[in-house]
């Protein structure tokens, strides 16, 4: 039988499959819908292996979490799902039902089978949305920047007797807080093999000597000062335009070298002797070192360009449908799709905003952004745990005064933490943008905006056009700056 099942390729529309023992044996296919168990059993772990196959996600993504929210609630009030996204049919058997029954006094939640509608689609009113005629007029081209423009810098010339020296505390002040380091040998158990020794020391950071410290201390400030910034002080601006220190590690660690032993303690200062170097493994005095250049080496980049950034227009038509829930949609005539869907569940505020966006003349055309589809319109950003996230705004519109990106919030939500930090990444990209040439971002400016549930509703009441709503939401740089958030 399992050799009759690898030939199956030979049906090129297999409606049937029979599996002898393969449920639980390795089984790995996710769109298995019905099981008909035809031998009892009387060992549970077949049972739940059985079952376990089959309830491997077809749709794995969330672009359905919707119809899936909404069909578990509907089972759980023990009503008939609407669509079979994600369902799994057993059909009865006693041992089974056995099965069933003590899995529903642990929790669990099922649907009992009902004859229905042969005519029903198994995936409810979902439906497929393409781009309607003309849908040129309606386009968002959204510019990336594939490669920042290519500068030099002039002759780095720098005096460390100018940086300024330690002086929290004295140098004999510091040799008294630290004491000798210990050595640690690893050795191999059974072969009594050893495999050199490792340093065990406090501070800002672990080094094994000081050609090591030097080395991590030189790669401290390159990647703070390379990486990319969005404080838009004159104090940052080489920063972000150049990450020179990638190509001139080797000058800086001559710069640490000489500032550690000639100006750091004002004074003479020779790490090798008495094991001097552990005194900078402490925080007071690596993080001085740190700052010290983290501060001078902005004010040495004087760059020249070299070749101008390299430009990509992303536009959302490059989809060119999308699914959507016929009954959780609206037919949007200034959008480059037929309809734009909102959520089933608490969708309310997208409704609107989209009815809005319909209505309005100072709106000339929008489009929701589909998470699944739009993979090119997610931002980067650092999550509130220090995770790397990605970030899609809710809305592209665009009026006469500019391109907005739209994120639509409950009220209570605005000051998550992690809202918060999405803007701070929007912002930026903003801003970034809108340092192009005109004609390479649609002769518009780019802006942000952060619009809460109830300042809509409060706005939309006393007749606000879309254009005066996206202008009172608008994030500005200088303001989120002035928040201290940017960081």
């Amino acid at each position: 039988m399992r050799e009759q099942l690898f030939d199956m390729d030979v049906h090129p529309k297999p409606r049937v499959v029979i599996s002898v023992l393969m449920l639980r044996e390795g089984f790995d296919v996710n769109n298995i819908c019905v099981i008909v168990p035809l031998r009892t059993t009387g060992a549970k772990i077949l049972l739940e292996q059985t079952v376990g196959r089959g309830l491997r996600l077809m749709w794995r993504g969330n672009e359905f979490d919707d119809q899936k929210k909404e069909n578990r609630d509907l089972i759980k009030a023990g009503q008939e799902p609407k669509s079979l996204i994600d369902v799994l049919s057993i059909v009865e058997h006693p041992k089974f039902a056995e099965f069933y029954e003590q899995l529903r006094n642990e929790g669990y939640e099922f649907a009992e089978a009902t004859p229905d509608d042969v005519t029903k689609r198994s995936t409810g009113d979902l439906i497929s949305v393409g781009l309607r005629e003309g849908y040129e007029e309606f386009d968002f081209a959204v510019p990336f920047v594939m490669r920042e423009q290519e500068e030099e810098i002039g002759g780095l010339q720098l005096d460390v007797m100018t940086l300024p020296e330690f002086k929290a505390m004295t140098f004999e002040q510091l040799k008294a807080t630290i004491g000798k380091g210990d050595v640690f040998r690893s050795e191999d158990v059974e072969w009594r093999t050893q495999f050199g020794d490792y340093r065990v020391d406090g501070g800002i950071m672990t080094a094994t000597g000081y050609n090591d410290f030097l080395g991590r201390m030189v790669n401290r400030i390159a990647d703070s000062l390379s990486a990319p910034v969005t404080k838009s002080s004159r104090e940052f601006a080489n920063i972000s335009r150049f990450p020179f220190l990638q190509v001139n590690k080797p000058q800086l660690s001559a710069w640490v070298d000489e500032f550690i032993r000639r100006q750091l303690f004002a004074r003479e200062f020779d790490p090798f002797t008495d094991e001097n170097w552990r005194l900078l493994c402490l925080d007071p005095v690596a993080t001085h070192i740190i700052q010290t250049f983290g501060r001078k080496l902005p004010e040495l980049a004087e760059t020249e360009t070299t070749a101008p950034p390299e430009i990509v227009q992303r536009r959302l038509s490059e989809v060119a449908a999308i699914r959507v829930r016929e009954s959780s949609s609206i037919v949007t005539p200034k959008c480059i799709y037929e309809r734009l869907p909102y959520p089933s569940r608490n969708g309310g505020f997208e409704q609107a905003f989209i009815e809005k966006a319909n209505a309005d003349s100072t709106a000339e055309a929008f489009c929701k952004v589909n998470e699944q589809r739009h993979l090119f319109m997610r931002l980067r950003y650092v999550r509130e745990n220090g995770l790397p996230g990605f970030y899609f705004p809710d809305f592209l519109v665009r009026t006469k005064t500019g391109i907005w990106l739209t994120e639509t919030k409950a009220q209570d939500q605005l000051i998550h933490a992690d809202v918060i930090r999405k803007k701070i990444a929007a912002v930026a990209w903003c801003e970034r943008v809108n340092e192009l040439p005109p004609e390479e971002r649609s002769g518009r400016a780019w802006n942000y905006c952060l619009l809460g549930e109830a300042l809509f509703y409060e706005f939309r009441g006393k007749c606000a056009s879309m254009e005066e709503i996206l202008q009172f939401a608008r994030v500005r740089a200088k303001a989120v700056e002035k928040q201290g958030l940017f960081e």
